[in-house]
């Protein structure tokens, strides 16, 4: 009976560790400093209902340039360019345009597998402290599932993948 009650706690114990993380789409590191250069890597952890996933798109918000998707294998890879509202300076050099939108598509995510869907880039030296969000879209064959919810309510139903931005010279928890 022990040996049953525990085994029940430690799988309710693991089954509860592990929703939060397969219930959005979300970041892998979940924070950077401003005007440092930052892996995202976007965890997909569920199609559309019961849809695999087939194109998995993530817009680029100003202020986050010099941006490099990684191409993924059995997946077609486009970007999307166009002028940033500012200038950013990468190594003496102005960016004033760049990618705005990464497009993975005709793949094939089933809804019972996990995947992760990654890029680089650099956050501007004249960002703020706060919350940044990657808007991101999964696209099925009947559906999508657009996280997009950039306000920041902690109960919103579709949350943006984020990140807490800190300041250039703040420590980080990793």
């Amino acid at each position: 009976m022990i040996r049953f009650f525990s085994g029940a706690l430690c799988a309710a114990s693991l089954l509860l560790a592990a929703t939060p993380a397969f219930a959005h789409s979300t970041l892998e590191v979940q924070e950077a400093k401003i005007g440092s250069t930052y892996k995202a890597v976007l965890r997909v952890p569920h199609g559309c209902g019961t849809e695999a996933t087939t194109t998995v798109r993530i817009q680029i918000p100003e202020g986050f340039y010099n941006v490099k998707p990684m191409p993924k294998a059995g997946w077609d890879l486009e970007t999307v360019t166009g002028p940033y509202e500012g200038s950013y300076d990468n190594h003496g050099t102005a960016v004033n345009d760049g990618v705005k939108e990464i497009v993975w598509s005709n793949g094939n995510l089933p809804n019972e597998w996990y995947d992760e869907f990654v890029f680089r880039g650099t956050f501007a030296d004249t960002l703020e402290p706060g919350r940044f969000y990657f808007p991101a879209i999964q696209e099925c064959a009947t559906g999508e599932e657009a996280w997009i919810d950039v306000s920041g309510d902690e109960n919103a139903e579709m949350p943006a993948p984020s990140l807490e931005l800190l300041p250039a010279d703040a420590a980080t928890g990793h």
